[in-house]
């Protein structure tokens, strides 16, 4: 019988078969046992297939075997890799298989792909024979005595599915005792993903950790990289101060030179004062350190002022996210497209998330608002729905989410200013009912009573008012009847009860907000017939009596609300023009001069104030 012609199956449509060939059940092979070639095509019974694709799966496995039992017995061996004096034959194309460092070795024509014998350095001679009974049997062991070399080895290598499988074992294996060091181990050796593991462990067991062996050889780099972070897990400050004194006193020599870079990472203010002047400031390396003595004198100050800790804001004064205590803005009343509103909500700037507090007892716009250094708020005058001015005095306990109402102010104010300065409210100018005022009266909480001072040069409305340093600085407002903005700054000092004019503005304003950030004060916003509503920023500089534009925000606002928390301005809300009023919140970084979009209100309003305050986290559902 003929061959089938060239590109016709030689299964005919009989049973004959080529004379010059055996018949194809002599010539296939037999599968073994555990083979992947069984199917329906190949059944007696079933339909006669085209194609027949065999598939040993244990071949891969036999192959490695056999060649691993060439590599032991000396045959064909192409290569021995000498790794400290010890000699490893073996097959280059086995060897770049498994590691891209063998692989780039023996194919960019470098020196040792000629080389019949290749020195490997920076290997022990018995982690390079686990290496190579892994390359040839897909298999190693490892053990709480070789993890570390083998890791080491396997990363000099790239042999990343070893390097990934020690990890996972000193993962398995992390405990207080021994995370710090597992963390440097992996930083050592590029091993992300444990680094991040060992170190979010630390930071949840500080307490544990920080009595430690491990820990007293940490590097004053790395242990301020732990102290230094919001996750740090703690109960109290004074964990953590005590942790970095076992530290120091396990070197002091060595590390006193460098203690108050540690030191600057402790966050004292958050410290008990009995803790400040008992346990830190009679430490020997405080006292004889000035930056150290620097650092208790900004918590005393935090402690001793606690109406000036706006001003005093620094990561130091930061809680941890551990604490049971949240930093939010509080957003007080407004009014929404001429609806005056009693909501009361806070801001987590975090998790961009709002949380609703208790409402205030009557809807209120054109108010003033301060938070005292006591964590309480204070919310005085307005105007109510029907347009009347308000003497109203009410206080907001966050403890008790509950609102106090306190005495009444003397006169009658709405689009007033309202600062906290040393302890007192200040209330300032405003709209009596039918004229503006220069009156100024002062509230001391401890008596619960209101008294008059020194009147302002000039009345004004919608002025813009901030404490700093002892003073309290009037900005811009309005003096007629269209509420048309001016350059005014008018400057009140308690101890001699005067006013002082300042250097004016760089552009009139009212409605404008104002706060206090890294020393200087800040305008935002505002309104006046030349300019309308606008979103340009100055910022006063109190040494020099000067102002300068910096950065313009994304979008103009007339009666925002501001608050500073985190070394960052907010500013919320306001009215763009005519009922257009915005809900959007943007946020100001000093550091780079730049405003961004960073969240949005439940609803549009302005005519709001806004505080920062720490609330307890079950009070704010966060």
């Amino acid at each position: 019988m003929l061959l089938a012609p060239i590109g016709q199956s030689i299964l005919g449509g009989d049973n004959s078969v080529p004379t010059n060939r055996l018949p194809y059940n002599s010539r296939q092979r037999k599968p073994s046992t555990d083979s992947d070639s069984s199917s329906a095509a190949d059944s007696p019974d079933g339909p006669a297939a085209d194609e027949y694709k065999f598939v040993e799966s244990s071949h891969p496995q036999e192959i490695l075997l056999g060649l691993n039992e060439l590599r032991k017995e000396g045959h064909f061996c192409d290569v021995t890799l000498s790794v400290d004096g010890v000699k490893f034959p073996a097959h280059r194309n086995v060897l770049a298989s498994f590691s891209p460092y063998f692989k780039a070795m023996f194919t960019n024509k470098l020196a040792e792909s000629r080389q019949t014998v290749v020195v490997v350095n920076g290997v022990e001679p018995a982690m390079m024979e686990l290496l190579l009974e892994f390359a040839y049997t897909s298999t190693v062991v490892i053990t709480r005595t070789n993890v570390q070399s083998l890791l080491s080895a396997a990363n000099l290598l790239q042999v990343l599915s070893v390097k990934a499988a020690a990890c996972l074992f000193l993962e398995q294996h992390m405990d207080t005792s021994n995370c710090v060091g597992i963390h440097c181990f992996a930083e050592t050796h590029a091993c992300s993903d444990l680094q991040i593991r060992t170190r979010q462990y630390t930071l949840q067991n500080f307490w544990d950790v920080g009595h430690g062996d491990e820990f007293l050889g940490l590097t004053s780099a790395k242990l301020v990289e732990f102290i230094s972070s919001d996750e740090l897990q703690v109960e109290r400050e004074e964990i953590v101060f005590q942790a970095v004194m076992r530290w120091f006193n396990y070197n002091p020599e060595q590390r006193r030179a460098d203690f108050h870079k540690v030191l600057e990472h402790v966050r004292l203010p958050l410290l008990s004062p009995y803790f400040l002047h008992d346990c830190v400031e009679s430490q020997a390396v405080v006292r004889q350190s000035s930056e150290c003595r620097h650092l208790v004198e900004e918590a005393k100050m935090f402690h001793l002022l606690p109406d000036r800790r706006a001003e005093l804001q620094s990561l130091r004064t930061k809680h941890r996210n551990s604490a049971g205590t949240l930093q939010v803005i509080v957003a007080v009343g407004g009014e929404d497209d001429k609806v005056v509103l009693r909501s009361v909500e806070c801001y987590d700037p975090v998790s961009h998330q709002w949380h609703t507090l208790a409402c205030l007892p009557f809807a209120v716009s054109k108010h003033g608002l301060v938070a005292s250094g006591k964590n309480t708020l204070y919310l005085a005058g307005g105007e109510f729905p029907d347009g009347s001015a308000s003497r109203s005095m009410w206080r907001y306990d966050p403890v008790l989410d509950v609102w106090q109402e306190m005495a009444p102010m003397l006169v009658p104010r709405s689009e007033l200013g309202l600062a906290m300065l040393d302890g007192s409210v200040y209330a300032v100018g405003g709209w009596e009912g039918s004229f503006r005022l220069d009156s100024v009266e002062r509230y001391d909480p401890d008596t619960n009573s209101w008294h008059m001072i020194a009147p302002m040069k000039m009345a004004v409305t919608s002025p813009a008012v901030v404490a700093h340093d002892g003073m309290l600085y009037v900005t811009g407002g309005a003096v007629l009847e269209d509420g048309d903005g001016i350059e005014l700054v008018q400057r009140y000092d308690p101890r001699v009860n005067t006013w002082t004019e300042l250097a004016p503005m760089l552009i009139p304003r009212s409605g404008s907000a104002a706060c206090v950030l890294d020393g200087h004060i800040y305008v935002v916003g505002g309104w006046h017939a030349s300019t309308e509503n606008t979103n340009k920023v100055e910022r006063y500089d109190v040494q020099s009596n000067t102002w300068e534009f910096k950065a313009s925000m994304c979008e103009r606002r007339y009666r925002p609300g501001v608050a500073v928390l985190d070394s960052r301005i907010f500013v919320l809300g306001g009215e763009e023009g005519w009922d257009r009023y915005h809900d959007t919140i943007e946020c100001y970084s000093a550091e780079t001069d730049s405003w961004q979009l960073t969240g949005d209100m439940p609803t549009s309003r302005s005519w709001l104030s806004c505080v920062p305050l720490q609330v307890r986290k079950p009070l704010s559902h966060c």
